[in-house]
């Protein structure tokens, strides 16, 4: 009987409070650093796919002007 009640103890480990709070403003730094170059990468993807976007608007809105050109300009001359 002792010996199932030695077996159901949770291990516990006690660390100094200020030996816990160095490593969490470790970790909180080094998750800052992740969330900044994240949100750098995604920056840079979305400039590149809006820049993507926005060179397909400007040719399809060349091209119906130049086709609104060609169906106009036998009217004007």
């Amino acid at each position: 009987m002792a010996d199932e009640q030695a077996n159901n103890n949770i291990p516990a480990v006690v660390v100094d409070s200020e030996d816990f709070d160095k490593i969490l403003k470790k970790l909180n730094d080094i998750d800052e650093k992740i969330e900044f170059a994240n949100s750098e990468i995604t920056q840079k993807i979305g400039k590149k796919v809006g820049r993507d976007i926005g060179i397909l608007y400007g040719a399809v809105a060349g091209i119906l002007m130049f086709l609104l050109y060609i169906s106009i300009s036998p009217i004007l001359f």
